[in-house]
């Protein structure tokens, strides 16, 4: 007798996607620092790199939320939802690695919460 499977609601998949950003971004911190404790690149070195395993396992179950999510959900409405991802690392890579924010930097993440924030409006019925 096959099982039935949970379904998520539409409000569900938007929170499953948006988790998948934050997985992002800290995937995305993981990796970045990873690079910092390589002096040389070895085969040996990338396989004891804790925070490279980290961020690449990160991206793992991002990638196993995305697939949660867009079962059940619209991947015209989701998918872009993702962008967001480039939101946080902007103001991670800010407040942590103490990267410049420039007037372009502001307007690209400006347009791209004002694209996601006009597809949650548009949603179909």
């Amino acid at each position: 007798m096959p099982q039935e499977s949970y379904r998520f609601s539409h409000r569900q998949s938007v929170g499953l996607v948006f988790l998948c950003t934050l997985f992002g971004v800290a995937a995305q911190y993981f990796i970045k620092s990873s690079g910092s404790g390589l002096s040389v690149l070895t085969l040996h070195a990338l396989i004891t790199n804790f925070p490279l395993w980290a961020g690449l396992s990160l991206y793992g179950i991002s990638t196993c939320l995305l697939i949660l999510a867009l079962r059940d959900g619209e991947l015209s409405l989701l998918y872009p939802v993702i962008s967001l991802t480039y939101v946080w690392v902007s103001i991670l890579s800010v407040a942590v690695f103490h990267e410049k924010m420039n007037i372009y930097k502001i307007a690209g993440i400006a347009t791209i919460c004002l694209g996601v924030a006009l597809l949650g409006k548009g949603k179909s019925k």
